[in-house]
């Protein structure tokens, strides 16, 4: 666990819960729901999102686009000690909508996003991914179905 953490108390907890279920949730109604007055409400707000612990965002369901596919990508790196550096170099890749760290026989679990183009994949496979460096193997899973996977878009994605 990262040591800047901001821990939260039983309000933010509360708060970032009903912005979870709808992030346009009016402010008159979040001040009722959680007993506190509109400034406090607005300080907290800002404080989570500062913090880096709450974004609020419009979210897609992408499998309800014609347009868009996802791929999770299994990476196995080549330098153990360079991982941390390899998450945050993927993490800047336009594509990659998420990146962890995992247990198992893979090192890394990328999930991408590219618009209706397997060429686009096959680039990122072939070229991108490797050109990163410390990658020692990868295998991509194309996700064909999905429930209840909202996304926040990358920028750079058109569709």
């Amino acid at each position: 666990m990262m040591s800047n953490s901001k821990k939260l108390d039983a309000m933010d907890k509360k708060l970032i819960s009903y912005l979870s279920e709808d992030g346009r949730m009016p402010v008159k109604e979040l001040v009722k729901k959680l007993q506190i007055t509109s400034p406090t409400l607005q300080v907290r707000i800002k404080n989570l999102l500062q913090s880096g612990i709450l974004k609020i965002a419009g979210v897609v369901d992408i499998f309800k686009t014609k347009k868009l596919f996802m791929a999770f990508i299994a990476i196995r790196v080549i330098d153990d000690l360079k991982i941390d550096q390899t998450l945050v170099d993927l993490s800047r890749m336009p594509e990659v909508t998420s990146v962890c760290v995992v247990t198992g026989r893979y090192d890394i679990l990328a999930e991408v996003i590219f618009a209706n183009d397997m060429e686009a994949h096959y680039n990122f496979m072939s070229s991108t991914l490797p050109a990163q460096g410390n990658i020692d193997y990868s295998e991509s899973f194309v996700v064909m179905k999905s429930k209840k996977k909202w996304m926040i878009l990358p920028k750079d994605i058109e569709f």
